[in-house]
């Protein structure tokens, strides 16, 4: 009888990196460094699948093995859902929709924001969240500290019932009075 365990294949651990409709090559290209593969892969991640939206900067493809992570990406998809859907960590820009979609999915969650759009308020909202614990924020440059700390059993899971504090959050953000 033949040992059975050498057919398993390990169970798929994706890392999901989303940028929207935007260029946001500063996201790929900190993704891209060997520091924040590696430290994925060490922490058990073997898939690292990249949306890259309008940016240019083409991040290095990989195939994987030898308990090394496998890199792919592409530019646009229609309905990025089944992506969130089986990953087991995103990585996004602070765009309200990613946020909130993968926060409805249950997924870890590290936003990272774009400090070359003006008046940011995603970044507000996005820091705002942090702070509750339901997700961790970064920028490209400390986004490697980030995924080196980061504990994602202490994230705290968010409950959309309760639109109050962030629709509060919104109001505020818009320059309308707290009643």
């Amino acid at each position: 009888m033949g040992d059975t365990m050498d057919c398993i294949e390990p169970k798929k651990k994706i890392v999901f990196v989303t940028v929207g409709t935007t260029c946001f090559d500063a996201l790929v290209k900190a993704m891209d460094t060997e520091v924040v593969k590696e430290e994925l892969s060490r922490r058990g991640y073997t898939h690292l699948l990249i949306q890259m939206g309008r940016g240019s900067y083409v991040p290095t493809k990989f195939e994987g093995g030898n308990g090394s992570l496998a890199v792919d990406y592409f530019t646009f998809s229609s309905s990025i859902a089944d992506h969130l859907r089986s990953a087991s960590l995103v990585i996004s820009h602070a765009g309200s929709g990613s946020i909130f979609e993968t926060l409805r999915l249950g997924k870890p969650l590290i936003v990272v924001v774009n400090e070359d759009l003006m008046d940011n308020h995603q970044s507000e909202l996005a820091e705002e969240l942090a702070n509750r614990k339901h997700l961790y924020y970064a920028r490209p440059q400390t986004l490697n500290q980030i995924v080196a700390d980061m504990n994602l059993d202490s994230i705290v899971p968010y409950h959309p019932g309760d639109a109050t504090p962030v629709a509060k959050l919104i109001n505020r953000f818009l320059g309308f009075p707290d009643d």
